[in-house]
């Protein structure tokens, strides 16, 4: 039995969801999201909320359960709140500087780094240290995030790199004399 599964989805006012072709729709305030339906999940819309249950009674069903209806928790969520990442930068020279929909991230390397930002997904840059990524669909934001974050992951010598808002970075002490 799924904990998180039996826990209906409760849908706040102003946010109407949809269900036609196999396909749950969200609209909010935020945008419009849309989500294929498993065949393994049966999703009904009662008076404020969305309940996922299994169709059958097969190992398959059961283990879709609680991931659809965290996938349904999060399309309500972005249409309504919108999710948010923060990436720190860490290392003498390294900037960052948002320019329209491109973001250009100077990391020490012989060029600069231009990453297009795709559309629904907006990044600021408050000082050149500092990208926050927000948007309403939690996968685009955290594949963009995890995608600069690529380009210098940070080190535990010096700590160098860019990283999460809150990441840990477990630092080694290095060579002795």
């Amino acid at each position: 039995m799924s904990r998180i599964g039996k826990k209906p989805v409760t849908v706040p006012a102003g946010i109407t969801p949809t269900i036609e072709n196999k396909q749950l729709t969200m609209k909010g305030p935020k945008g419009t999201l849309k989500m294929p339906l498993r065949d393994e999940i049966s999703y009904t819309i009662k008076d404020g909320g969305i309940s996922v249950q299994p169709a059958n009674d097969t190992k398959r069903a059961r283990a879709f359960w609680g991931m659809q209806r965290t996938m349904v928790q999060n399309l309500v969520t972005g249409v309504s709140e919108g999710f948010t990442k923060k990436l720190l930068i860490t290392g003498v020279g390294y900037r960052a500087a948002a320019q329209g929909r491109n973001l250009k991230l100077q990391l020490g390397y012989s060029h600069d780094v231009n990453i297009d930002v795709p559309e629904g997904i907006e990044v600021k840059t408050p000082d050149n240290t500092t990208i926050e990524i927000s948007g309403s669909d939690k996968q685009m934001v955290g594949q963009l995030a995890a995608e600069i974050r690529q380009w210098r992951k940070p080190e535990p010598y010096k700590g160098k790199g860019i990283k999460y808002d809150g990441e840990f970075i477990f630092r080694k002490e290095g060579k002795k004399k």
